[in-house]
């Protein structure tokens, strides 16, 4: 691999004697990695569970080497959400931000969703996860991760940080920052990524980073945490970027976080550099901070910030829902005394996050948890509700083990025929499963499972 002269100046001046090591590191294959989604299953519980032979990651307590033999995104388990595929470094950031049930949380550059995901699955149902891409495109693909996850109390959003600023200005406890970057950490799982690199170098994004850190301080409550990450080598991008925001901000400061042995210390103190030569991973940076001041609390309407307050809190208001709605939620104990967070909009109903402002100029793929959809005057429910629930909040269910071929066939939109032990299913809405996990729904009649997994994620 021809690498650009001027990187590999600046590599020998950033590692001395150990250039020739990150070198040398080119001629190994990059490691594959996927995280468990501890919301649904237990890492202990998954790898009782799992086909596949996994070695732990070090520096995250839910991620796992696979092998590239290992077929991981054909198999049920994938699409039932219990896994994410993520490069094994890329987990880094996400699993140093410190995340609690309740936070307001922003993932300002989220697409396609490695990190937003984890960030939901700590949150749990409690709080708001806001995960934001410029990219309307990029976008649509994170939304599909985080429905695949599990996630409900979310916004996916498309807009730029200065857009946001017009609507949570020091609203969020946490933040981060997975920035666009040179992707000189990338260079040996993405060769393609060198071209980029000789055509848009460090320069050019050091200058977007800093304009997106500088809107995220604003976005930042006081006393709350922002953790800005890249995939690149630069001190341009990395250091020198957060030593801008600190010399603009005198209200951020850098905080510790937690190290592993095989990381490397920065020039920044408590900042950190993940070096491919040293792990089984690709390169990153990570520094975590904090911004003077006390909790103000954007969860509860006594202490809403005073954008929210001008914004105007979306209302809840009387409406009618169809009956058969209705008929269907009284199924699903876990959704008990949650009408009056549910919205009709177009047809569709959604369970919404509390003490949200009225976003009608934004541009957002998602408020809360779709529901479902009233199709000629019948109630749906959504592939996001059944990703959301679990086995035993849905009374009729049907689990098929992940080796059956009848998990595939169901995945490829085919209908299922019901064996003489599953006859006793009555006519009507079935959630399916495998090996206990959710995949989506069906309808049953005349022994037969009619399809209705969402189309646009079926397996080809």
């Amino acid at each position: 691999m021809k690498l650009p002269q001027s990187f590999t100046s600046s590599m020998r001046e950033l590692l001395g004697t150990e250039y020739e090591e990150y070198l040398a590191c080119f001629d190994e294959p990059s490691a594959r990695g996927l995280r468990v989604n501890t919301s649904k299953i237990s890492v202990e519980d998954f790898l009782k569970l799992t086909p596949f032979a996994l070695e732990p990651i070090p520096w995250t307590k839910n991620g796992f080497y696979y092998s590239e033999d290992d077929a991981v995104t054909k198999h049920p388990h994938y699409y039932a959400g219990l896994y994410y595929i993520q490069e094994p470094s890329a987990m880094i950031p996400a699993s140093r931000l410190p995340v609690e049930p309740g936070d307001w949380v922003l993932d300002l550059c989220a697409a396609p969703g490695g990190k937003a995901t984890e960030l939901a699955v700590r949150l749990g149902e409690n709080g708001l996860l806001a995960a934001n891409d410029i990219s309307n495109s990029r976008a649509k693909g994170l939304l599909k991760n985080l429905e695949l996850f599990g996630c409900g109390n979310m916004l996916v959003l498309s807009e730029s940080p200065e857009k946001l600023l017009e609507y949570f200005e020091e609203c969020f406890d946490k933040i981060l920052i997975d920035a666009p970057c040179s992707g000189e950490g990338m260079f040996r799982r993405e060769p393609s990524m060198i071209k980029s690199w000789e055509n848009r170098g460090p320069e050019y994004y050091a200058g977007i980073q800093r304009e997106i850190l500088r809107c995220a301080v604003k976005l930042l409550r006081p006393g709350g945490k922002l953790l800005y990450s890249t995939c690149t080598f630069s001190e341009i991008e990395n250091e020198q970027t957060i030593l801008r925001l600190l010399d603009g901000s005198p209200d951020m400061m850098l905080i510790p976080m937690k190290g592993y042995e095989s990381f490397s210390k920065s020039r920044l103190p408590h900042c950190i550099r993940v070096y491919p030569h040293k792990v089984r991973g690709e390169g990153h940076f990570a520094a975590l901070l904090q911004k003077e001041g006390t909790t103000c609390g954007c969860q509860t309407k006594e202490t809403t910030p005073k954008n929210l307050r001008k914004s105007g809190i979306q209302k809840t208001e009387t409406q009618k829902f169809p009956a058969d709605f209705l008929e269907f939620l009284a199924q699903i104990p876990r959704l008990k005394n949650r009408l009056g967070q549910m919205k009709i909009r177009r047809n569709r109903i959604y369970l919404m996050p509390e003490h949200l402002p009225d976003m009608s100029s934004l541009r957002f793929l998602r408020t809360g948890l779709l529901m479902g959809e009233c199709v000629r005057n019948r109630f749906e429910p959504s592939q996001a509700l059944a990703m959301w629930l679990t086995k035993d909040d849905f009374p009729q269910t049907l689990s098929l083990a992940s080796d059956d071929d009848r998990a595939i066939r169901y995945l490829k939109g085919e209908s299922v025929a019901l064996t003489e032990e599953e006859a006793h299913l009555k006519k009507g809405w079935v959630l399916v499963c495998t090996d206990g996990y959710p995949l989506g729904w069906a309808k049953a009649a005349g022994g037969m499972l009619k399809n209705k997994y969402y189309p646009g994620w079926r397996v080809q």
